[in-house]
């Protein structure tokens, strides 16, 4: 054997034996379960008719069979719904795996080993709470995700965005005040070495670090395109990157068959970066006719968040420039809204949860807080089949191929049994721990209250 081909062996047979370490359940995977459904009255995260009385059946990973009648299969786990609904587990169009659960200044100065440990348990709440899958759309949640994927810790289903791509006093920037002007070519400050976030500026520069983020794994690329809230250096009103560039970022992630999300909020903005191909607008808060019959017009959609300036979901800052900026950009929201809903623009369910350890336990009250603008129907719909529609466009980057959102036979088994009909009554989603009595993934029951 040539010494070439050997080195290859050998290094491939180390990383059989590491990964043999880290997740034994590779090596010795557990035989596919089954779960019968019976008597379940059934959402299946598309239509607003309810179907009554149905059966459903889960092998594997996904559902198999769909009936008024299913035999039950040797072996079969059987959980009688007694009447209560089926439905697709949640998911979350813009989430942060690695920011959703500390103050700001916690994330930005702790160890990233141990911010790993405290994301990952804080996602296990993530899936406890009925959200099965998250889009998430900047930081480097890798290792997280991996961690769910291979059985080693429990959480949602992670489409990773990897760090967000952002320009020099851009949304991503979160340098001290005194760290410019900075050595070209210097060293990274910790939040871009550990992959959290990526600062680059120049046609060049943002091809390099998009292509980084892809090759780490993002299922699609988070850029960064005009003024943030939590960043203090950059006023709303800010256009980030230049055409050139942003067309630079978006053909890479083309070349990569996938799409752009980008955090963007004022219409300049908004029409520049939908010129230059991105797929989803990240908030959008200034939404108006023209930016939305754009969108319509290019299928860009809209990843929106019911943000309030008070009451229970309202988000909290530690700086005033923040909370300035946040007041400013819930002006806008109704107006969004509006326009989006008239030239019927994509929209998808997010939340945005950040730098807040309370606020993760109201996810539910995300969306409760649709109704101001939503039926039941539509906010439902809209955390389910239409996210999962949204998670589509990453085409060949999808880490996880199959039908997500939806119960129908042939579909990813992501799914929850509520306690009562949520498109009667929406409040049943803010009381997970009451109301969701199974909550399972991939085929998988993580919590089984059924009495």
């Amino acid at each position: 054997m040539r010494p070439f081909k050997l080195k290859l062996l050998t290094m491939g047979l180390a990383l059989l034996g590491i990964v043999g370490l880290i997740a034994p359940s590779f090596a010795q995977q557990a035989p596919p379960s089954t779960v019968l459904f019976t008597n379940a009255t059934i959402f299946d995260g598309q239509n607003e008719t309810l179907a009554q009385g149905m059966s459903v059946l889960v092998e594997g990973n996904k559902i198999s069979k769909i009936a008024k009648s299913i035999p039950v299969p040797q072996g079969a786990t059987v959980i009688d719904a007694n009447g209560k609904t089926l439905m697709p587990g949640l998911i979350d169009a813009h989430w942060h795996t690695m920011f959703n659960f500390a103050p700001v200044s916690t994330i930005l100065g702790i160890d990233f080993g141990l911010l790993n440990i405290l994301a990952a348990d804080a996602s296990e709440k993530v899936l406890m709470r009925g959200f099965t899958t998250v889009r998430d759309v900047g930081g480097n949640s890798f290792a997280v995700k991996h961690s769910i994927d291979m059985g080693i810790t429990n959480g949602p289903r992670i489409y990773p965005s990897g760090g967000y791509i952002g320009q020099t006093a851009g949304h991503g920037d979160f340098r001290g005040p005194n760290d410019v002007p900075a050595t070209f070519g210097g060293e990274l400050d910790y939040q871009q070495r550990v992959g959290n976030t990526l600062i680059a500026n120049g046609v060049p520069e943002v091809i390099q670090r998009t292509r980084e983020v892809l090759r780490m794994g993002a299922s699609q690329v988070k850029a960064m395109g005009g003024g943030g809230v939590t960043s203090l250096y950059d006023p709303l009103d800010v256009t980030e990157y230049t055409f050139e560039e942003a067309k630079a970022i978006v053909d890479v992630a083309k070349s990569w068959n996938t799409y752009v999300a980008v955090h963007i909020n004022t219409k300049n903005a908004m029409k520049m970066w939908i010129e230059a191909g991105a797929k989803s607008m990240e908030h959008g808060f200034f939404i108006d006719d023209e930016v939305a019959q754009l969108m319509a017009k290019n299928g860009v959609w809209w990843s929106m968040e019911p943000m309030q300036n008070d009451g229970p979901i309202a988000l909290k800052f530690e700086s005033p420039i923040s909370t300035a900026k946040y007041t400013e950009l819930l002006k806008g929201l109704d107006q969004a809204v509006a326009s989006a809903k008239k030239y019927k623009v994509k929209t998808a369910f997010g939340t945005d949860i950040l730098f807040d350890p309370e606020l993760g336990k109201k996810h539910g009250q995300f969306l409760l807080a649709m109704l101001k603008w939503y039926t039941p129907f539509e906010t439902l719909k809209m955390a389910t089949a239409d996210n999962a529609e949204l998670l589509q466009l990453s085409g060949p980057r999808n880490p996880y191929p199959g039908d997500l959102g939806v119960v129908k036979e042939g579909a990813l088994a992501d799914l929850l049994l509520v306690d009562g009909n949520p498109l009667a009554n929406l409040e049943l989603v803010t009381d997970p721990d009451k109301n969701f009595v199974i909550i399972m993934k991939d085929g998988k029951i993580y919590k089984n209250t059924v009495k």
